[in-house]
């Protein structure tokens, strides 16, 4: 539960552009196109590179999380397309200009998209989890039989 609240507040700290934009060092565009670092944080996005997926982003605020970029996507239509309810998305001035309460309800969208993330992810392994012990009692039912 540790884990998740500290991913939880390094996910807030993504609201400012700054924290986004530096989440790009290692990021393979950078000149002479749409996906630069600075359009990837302007639409919301962190980077969050893998081992076999240098370019994968995700935003901080819906958690959608995109991959394969190419130099011509514009981050802000496949933010759009892929995500259309995010509330960053959504926002019509700078978070910096919002009013505390609209950051409020912002906010409370933001952790309950992260938590609805987490649950599923648990169920998600948990039916791997019980599959496999159903596995392993129908295995050790049939060889007791023999």
């Amino acid at each position: 539960m540790a884990l998740h609240f500290e991913t939880m507040m390094e996910y807030k700290a993504m609201y400012s552009y700054e924290k986004r934009l530096d989440s790009f060092r290692e990021w393979p565009f950078t000149e002479r196109c749409l996906s630069t670092p600075e359009n990837m944080a302007k639409a919301g996005f962190i980077h969050f590179p893998g081992p076999n997926n240098p370019d994968v982003v995700i935003c901080f605020f819906c958690l959608k999380e995109l991959d394969n970029w190419e130099p011509e996507d514009d981050p802000w239509k496949e933010h759009q397309s892929h995500s259309p309810n995010c509330g960053f998305l959504a926002l019509k001035s700078d978070v910096d200009d919002i009013t505390v309460e609209e950051f409020l309800k912002l906010e409370m969208e933001r952790l309950k998209i992260y938590m609805r993330k987490v649950a599923s992810d648990r169920m998600s392994r948990f039916k791997i989890e019980i599959e496999r012990a159903r596995k392993r009692i129908v295995e050790d039912l049939s060889s007791s039989h023999v």
